[in-house]
């Protein structure tokens, strides 16, 4: 894993793939068995100064509102519209979904996708000025490609809405889009011309968050994780069910210290709040990744610049 430096997170890493691998290991798993799971917002790409998606959504508010008159009287979208985020970001997850549910009923699972697709084309990242698909964190992309290499089964499991992160789980992570498991909203199936169609519903079904994460690992997975990644208090179950298991089992949690790379930030952050698991990752015996100390770069952009000395 080139983009990490040689610290004693990564060679736990290491070691436990080599124990859990090796058939004359006596911590040998099946290769059925091998199940990683991985929080995409924080552990995977930015989630500062708000996560992707609710960047999309409230951009999508802005794009649609002319076909909308009545939300200039309806809140949240009334205060969006003016500029004024707070009602948004103090709502959380829940919010977010509830507002991307809102502002896309009505389209097609097929259109959903395909505007999701047109949006990361053009959209970047004001700070890093960059794609948001250059901003997957490079450490973490190969080790989910050292964890496939090794008989893993990747799969990202996120608060966000289940097929906003398909659009882009294959390209950015190389994890397929039936190994995604996200926040859903419910679908109205119909017939037109003879053609099914499934269409969004302003409902959220499924908020893919905190203690709903272990019960969403189990129903689609129907296996307990042997390795889960988080970075903030909301993972927390996710980690506790994959590391309450019988026989070796790894947990780690990104702690974001690198402020001049990316963000700083943990017990009072608003969004990716990383307080109780602090506790509990030292308790526990659970891995924190000081992402300062222990990423030799960042991005994968970074890497490149790295790598060709400019």
């Amino acid at each position: 894993m080139a983009s990490w430096n040689d610290t004693p997170a990564e060679r736990s890493i290491i070691d436990f793939v080599t124990r859990v691998t090796t058939p004359e290991s006596k911590d040998f798993v099946p290769r059925a068995e091998r199940i990683a799971v991985f929080n995409l917002d924080g552990t995977l790409w930015v989630e500062q100064p708000a996560s992707v998606q609710l960047v999309f959504t409230l951009q999508q508010v802005k794009t649609l509102a002319p076909h909308h008159p009545e939300w200039k009287r309806q809140e949240p979208f009334r205060s969006i519209l003016r500029g004024n985020l707070k009602p948004v970001a103090s709502s959380g997850n829940a919010g977010a979904m509830k507002l991307l549910a809102a502002t896309h009923a009505g389209m097609t699972t097929d259109s959903f996708a395909s505007m999701v697709h047109d949006w990361f084309d053009t959209a970047s990242d004001p700070r890093f000025n960059r794609p948001y698909t250059a901003l997957a964190y490079q450490p973490m992309v190969e080790l989910l490609a050292y964890l496939r290499a090794n008989g893993f089964r990747t799969y990202i499991v996120s608060a966000d809405s289940v097929e906003f992160v398909r659009t882009i789980s294959q390209s950015m992570y190389g994890v397929p889009p039936e190994d995604v498991i996200g926040s859903t909203v419910r679908y109205q199936y119909g017939l037109t011309n003879g053609t099914a169609t499934l269409t969004r519903l302003a409902q959220v079904d499924t908020l893919n968050d905190g203690a709903m994460k272990a019960q969403t690992i189990q129903a689609v997975i129907g296996r307990r994780p042997l390795m889960a990644f988080g970075n903030a208090d909301g993972d927390l179950p996710m980690l506790e069910w994959t590391t309450s298991g019988n026989g070796p089992r790894f947990a780690a949690l990104l702690h974001h210290t690198d402020a001049q790379r990316e963000y700083a930030y943990d017990q009072t952050a608003r969004s990716g709040k990383l307080d109780k698991g602090l506790q509990e990752a030292n308790v526990k015996g659970w891995l924190l990744i000081d992402m300062k100390d222990d990423w030799r770069t960042m991005f994968k952009g970074d890497a490149d610049a790295a790598a060709t000395g400019k």
